[in-house]
């Protein structure tokens, strides 16, 4: 899955002294693309590099004519407050349950 992504221009890497972040983009279904994964190592965290990288991943898609969404966890208030600080915004909150069998 890596390398078809990577060929597809779908994963983005930022490098300077090593990798400080990785996002990716799916392909435009119905005119929306979904941005995620994003990753940014322990040690790099808290320096704006996925900020920038989702922003101009996110910028990119736009300049293509397609609408971008992503997915959060509620309870990261880090990366909730780095999403509004690019312009997304909350529209929706999803829950997912787990069928067991039997119970």
């Amino acid at each position: 899955m890596v390398d078809r992504r990577v060929r597809a221009g779908q994963l983005w890497l930022w490098e300077g002294g090593g990798s400080v972040s990785m996002a990716g983009v799916t392909e435009p279904v119905a005119g929306v693309a979904r941005i995620g994964p994003v990753y940014t190592p322990p040690d790099r965290r808290g320096s704006g590099y996925a900020s920038a990288l989702v922003a101009e991943m996110s910028a990119a898609v736009l300049a293509e004519g397609n609408r971008c969404i992503l997915y959060t966890d509620l309870g990261n208030p880090v990366s909730n407050s780095v999403y509004r600080s690019i312009g997304y915004r909350a529209v929706g909150e999803a829950i997912r349950y787990q069928f067991t069998a039997g119970h």
